[in-house]
Parts: structure tokens; sequence; C-alpha cells
């Protein structure tokens, strides 16, 4: 069979707000209706219906890619230029679908055209799942018994003679075609729809179409590194964890050396600086500080800018002591301190082979990474 498909975009749609129509609102860097076409792109013909005032808007962004048509002054009498415009084409089957439902999935059109096999029109739809009331003055006046409710998605399909002599019969005003289909006889299959395949009507559907792209999702990456050298001692702080050791490392606070790469990994993501930028060390109130005050203080302002730690991975560089036993602890004691779960915090160690002053057991370095998300 041939089939067109009828993308039915030439409305005003003022409840969805903003100073254009929805369909060419902006959504993840492209109009709405561009990301409508994009997943009928596999269809032999796409015809894009416009209000005529849309019609060089459509040409440039579309060029000869789809096949532009004036719409009516309804929907309906849209779907029917279409429809006039594709007779004597040889396409045998159409499908019509709403220029403000993005999120068609191929599952939900094949499933259409599946059954167009052995019936003259189907639609995609969805059982009423919820509870329906009766109102009137903001109040509830009663119940609506929602067995056999669907509600009612396209992309519609029909035999293409049979849904233009319904269309040419009907009267108009028809809240879509499937009524026109019924209007005039037809049987109407229904198929699977799917919850992703909504339609933008309202401004909060914007965000939710947004969210469902991922478009505003802001990710951050961020790098840390910190060296400590060694000096006398019986003990050094790790991620927050007395580890016992011949030496002690050397430094303005308590000198946490994996504490404070992984601070500076989210600063950096947040582009922020470093601990020095906040924390001078050349400021006496911070001798000898514990790192945690430092840490804390990175993941509350990210947390104030929008964004959370999706997680963190710290490594050691050091010959001794050895990290393996203590990394669990200390990746539960950083947990504690950014509240997070431990399973999104990772604590590691290597050597330098004995290269280098870490090989020479001179000091510990540590390289942190941590990623921030904003939704």
């Amino acid at each position: 069979m041939t089939v067109a498909v009828i993308i039915v975009a030439a409305g005003r749609g003022t409840r969805a707000g903003g100073a254009q129509p929805k369909q060419w609102q902006m959504l993840a860097g492209k109009p709405v209706l561009a990301h409508t076409v994009a997943a009928f792109a596999s269809m032999e013909r796409i015809v894009v219906v416009l209000h005529p005032e849309d019609m060089a808007r459509g040409v440039a962004l579309f060029g000869g890619t789809v096949t532009l048509c004036a719409g009516g002054g309804s929907r309906d009498a849209s779907v029917r230029n279409a429809l006039e415009m594709l007779e004597g084409s040889g396409v045998s089957k159409v499908l019509i679908h709403d220029g403000a439902r993005p999120f068609v999935s191929p599952e939900v059109i094949d499933g259409v055209l599946k059954a167009l096999e052995t019936a003259p029109a189907a639609a995609p739809a969805l059982p009423v799942s919820d509870a329906l009331w009766t109102g009137a003055e903001g109040q509830v006046t009663g119940t609506q018994d929602r067995s056999g409710l669907w509600r009612a998605q396209t992309p519609q399909g029909f035999d293409f003679d049979a849904i233009l002599s319904a269309h040419r019969a009907h009267p108009g005003g028809a809240a879509d075609d499937v009524e026109v289909a019924r209007a005039a006889g037809l049987s109407v299959a229904i198929t699977r729809g799917s919850e992703d395949n909504f339609k933008i009507t309202y401004p909060e559907d914007f965000a939710r179409a947004e969210r469902q792209l991922g478009g505003k999702m802001d990710i951050r990456l961020g790098h840390g590194y910190d060296v400590h050298a060694f000096e006398p001692g019986d003990h050094v702080i790790l991620c927050g964890v007395k580890v016992p050791h011949s030496a002690t490392l050397r430094g303005h606070s308590d000198a946490d050396v994996g504490m404070h790469a992984l601070t500076d990994a989210i600063y950096g993501a947040l582009a922020e600086g470093d601990i020095g930028r906040h924390f001078p060390p050349s400021d006496p109130q911070w001798k000898g500080a514990a790192s945690e005050i430092f840490l804390d203080h990175a993941v509350k302002l990210a947390e104030t800018r929008g964004f959370r730690i999706g997680n963190v991975d710290v490594t050691l560089i050091c010959e001794r002591p050895k990290i393996g036993p203590h990394a669990l602890e200390m990746a539960s004691a950083l947990a504690r301190i950014m509240g997070m779960e431990p399973g999104r915090i990772s604590v590691k160690a290597t050597t330098s082979e004995r290269l280098g002053f870490t090989g020479r057991e001179e000091g510990i370095a540590a390289i942190a990474t941590a990623t921030l998300i904003k939704e």
C-alpha cells in the first residue's frame, strides 16, 4: 500500500500561551513541528497543513522535503484540504496526525498501519484509568462510569478513498477524523497508544516535553587534583578517615588530599575556582580545619545553584599506606558528608610503580571527578 501522512498544524494554539502558535515554539532548539515531522521521516509522502500566514515559515523550515498545504477555517476543513490535494496521487492509505504531538513512536505508527491491512480505519488510544467526575461551579456534582472509555490519540489511519468521501459528506465541526469516519459508517479499530504520545496543549506541557527530550538538562563534569607531602607523624586523614601510618600529611588544614581533590572537582564543575578561592590559606581561621567543612560548602553551593551530584570518583595515588582495606569506610564517610548514596561514590587507589615523588613515598596525590546534574 502507498501511505501518506497528513500533519495538521494550522491552528493558533492559544491555550499553550507564548508569543507564537505552539507548533512554532522552540523545543530543545527546534520548533515543535520539526520534531513531529521528524517522527515520520520514513514515510513515503508527508503533507504538512499550515495556516496561510505560516506558509513562508514552512518553506524556510522544511524546504522541499515535505508538501505544504494551506489550512482551512477549522481542523476538519484543514484535513479535507490536504485530502483533496492528495487525490489522484496513488495514495491508498493515509495517516492524519496532530502537529503538536512530537513524541509519537514508531511502535504507535506501525500499530496503526498494521491494523489498516484489515480495517478501513484505525486509531491509537489509551483506556481511561482515572475516576471521572461531573462538576459545576468548582464543585463535584457526580461520578461517571469509565468502563469502555478511551483517550484518543493520533495518527489516525484510514483507507484514503473512504476518508476523503467521509470528509466530503460531513457537515463540519468534528473533534477528530475518527468522528468523521464513524459518521460515514466506517468501523474504527483501536490500536495501542502511548503515554509519551501526548499533545502539547497548555504552557506546562512544554516543561514536560523538555524533560522528555532532556533538552534542558545541564550536566557538568569537574576534575580536581591535589598533592600533600609527608612529614613526621603517625597517621593520615584520607577522605575523612584516620588511617595509621608512619608519617602524616603536611598542610594548612588537616591535609586530606582526597577530600581536597573532590572539593575542587565540585567547584570546577560549577566554574567556582578551587578551595583557595573560598578558604584562603592566608586566613588563620582555617589552620588545621577539618576538610569536610570545605566539601560541605561545595556541596551546598551546588545545591543552591540547582544541581544534584550524580556521582563522584576519587583516586588516591601512593605506595603506602594501603588504601584498599579502608576504601569502603572512606566512601561511607564521603556519603555522610555529601548526603549521597554510597553507591554513587567511588574511592580507589593506585601506585605510581615506584616512580616520582609518590613512588619515593614523599607524599600522596589524589585526583577526583564529580558529575553535577540540573534537570
